[in-house]
């Protein structure tokens, strides 16, 4: 098959990753990367410390050039979920930065340092570096092990094929008109889907530049993409406090709005950015954010696309590799595109995951006839797009006999002046069978009452949708990407 990173040795000077003041070329990349992966041929697979840094970088690309699956770990990640995932996995060894203080179960493990000087490594026995080893000639073959955040059990470990990555990143590219030329800019987290395989290796794959904040601020996105950055990568919350530094005005705001003006393509991803925050930033900036949608399962599906039409609260529609279908409750397809019909997103295509690791009825229980059914909710509009209204688990409410997504009763709590935050489920409910309940993060000075709140949602959306439990808190319980995490909210 081809390389999956066809464009490594062509253009050695060009930079490829940038974090902070620290600039890797494209050179010095693959003689560190092709260094590592001689060293780690013979490894079954690769637990990778997933610090926000170019050692992360170079350590799943070396592996990926062997053709030894990887296995992103979380540095944040606790004691009990580690121990699993190392179990689970069965690394040979783990790949980490000179002086990394590994915790716990990775401690014990064999350890193979990142090592990022001298400036042009020497190979074992004066070798070449391997552009894709033997092993990593089957695109079928295992790329990645990604694990689930594990909300209903111990996290599950997808693993992703080789074909999965380069088809993903094409259909990206194709929908996104991503080249070389693009730089990329963003501090999204390496251990997942999102920074990691969009985030690090779509720039490599195109033969473009990373340009890595290290840490999220509204002043390093102004000045990474005053320098030079075309993308932005970001996910809702980061999204939310651009919008904010925007909306406040002043010196700061005017040179972030002067520099989103100036990027290509601004991406959300990770979970629905909120309309109220895509009106502050078009207002701003005249600019719109583009979304998709996926998950680690599938990886990408959907996406809005860069010469297509900008609707705020849609997905876009299906990347042109994948193959997407909604069901109602008896497994039946959906057809047409109503914009109301709420279904099951199901998915095939080359994009998939292999299995569930050590799971097989896990795997099984995941497909319905070789669709991947994904548990996200959604609707399909006239022209295909997509609008997810959320989980399937946690997001459909029925409530009196109606069908409803959350994510609509957020996003228009969301339009309310005194409401910052905002996530809805579904409660039990002895006459409704269930009730709309919402809690808020109020934005600031006098909150609004409940009934304000009912009163808002009932005259914008339907009486049937105002939320009848509201419950006012400091903040919402997110996880390392931003996503609310509800069940948190409904069992704590």
């Amino acid at each position: 098959m081809p390389a999956l990173f066809p464009t490594l040795h062509k253009t050695p000077a060009k930079p490829a990753l940038r974090f902070g003041g620290q600039v890797i070329d494209y050179g010095r990349l693959a003689a560190l990367a092709g260094s590592l992966a001689l060293r780690i041929g013979d490894a079954g697979r690769v637990a990778v410390w997933a610090t926000s840094s170019p050692h992360t970088c170079v350590g799943v690309l070396a592996a990926l050039l062997a053709g030894v699956p990887a296995v992103p770990v979380n540095p944040r990640i606790g004691a009990e979920e580690l121990a699993h995932i190392v179990s689970d996995s069965a690394p040979d060894r783990v790949l980490a930065a000179p002086g990394d203080d590994l915790p716990g179960a990775l401690a014990a493990l064999p350890r193979t340092d990142v090592v990022l000087t001298p400036e042009e490594p020497e190979l074992p026995g004066g070798g070449v570096p391997p552009v894709d080893g033997a092993r990593a000639a089957d695109d079928h073959a295992a790329a990645l092990i990604v694990y689930t955040s594990g909300t209903t059990g111990p996290p599950k470990g997808v693993v992703l094929p080789r074909r999965a990555i380069a088809g993903t990143l094409d259909d990206l590219a194709d929908a996104w008109g991503w080249t070389g030329d693009d730089v990329l800019v963003h501090a999204l987290p390496l251990f997942h889907v999102h920074g990691l395989i969009l985030g690090v290796l779509g720039p490599l794959r195109r033969g473009g530049t990373l340009h890595h904040l290290g840490r999220f601020s509204p002043e390093g996105v102004a000045g990474a993409l005053e320098e030079g950055g075309t993308m932005l990568f970001g996910v809702p919350t980061m999204y939310h406090r651009l919008a904010e530094v925007l909306e406040d005005g002043g010196e700061g705001g005017a040179r972030l709005a002067s520099a989103l003006r100036g990027a290509r393509l601004l991406v959300s991803g990770s979970a629905a950015l909120p309309l109220h925050d895509h009106e502050r930033i078009t207002a701003a900036t005249g600019r719109r954010v583009v979304e998709r949608y996926g998950m680690t399962e599938t990886l990408m599906i959907t996406s809005v696309r860069a010469d297509g039409e900008h609707r705020p609260g849609t997905v876009g529609v299906p990347l042109r590799s994948v193959d997407v279908r909604l069901v109602d409750e008896e497994g039946n397809r959906i057809e047409g595109g109503d914009g109301e019909t709420i279904g099951e997103v199901q998915v095939r295509g080359p994009h998939l995951f292999i299995e569930y690791l050590n799971r097989p009825d896990a795997t099984a229980e995941a497909f319905a006839g070789g669709w991947f059914r994904t548990g996200d909710m959604a609707v399909r509009d006239a022209d295909g797009s997509y609008r997810i209204v959320g989980r399937k688990s946690t997001d459909l409410i029925k409530s009196g006999g109606y069908k409803i997504g959350a994510g609509e009763v957020e996003n228009c709590l969301l339009g309310h002046p005194g409401v910052a935050e905002a996530a809805v489920v579904g409660e039990p409910d002895p006459d409704l069978g269930e009730r709309i309940a919402a809690w808020i993060v109020p934005a600031g000075g006098a909150a609004p009452t409940a009934e304000e709140l009912a009163e808002y949602v009932a005259r914008r959306l339907a009486p049937h949708k105002r939320p009848r439990t509201v419950r006012f808190v400091e903040e919402l319980p997110r996880n390392d990407l931003g996503k609310v995490m509800k069940r948190a909210l409904t069992h704590g």
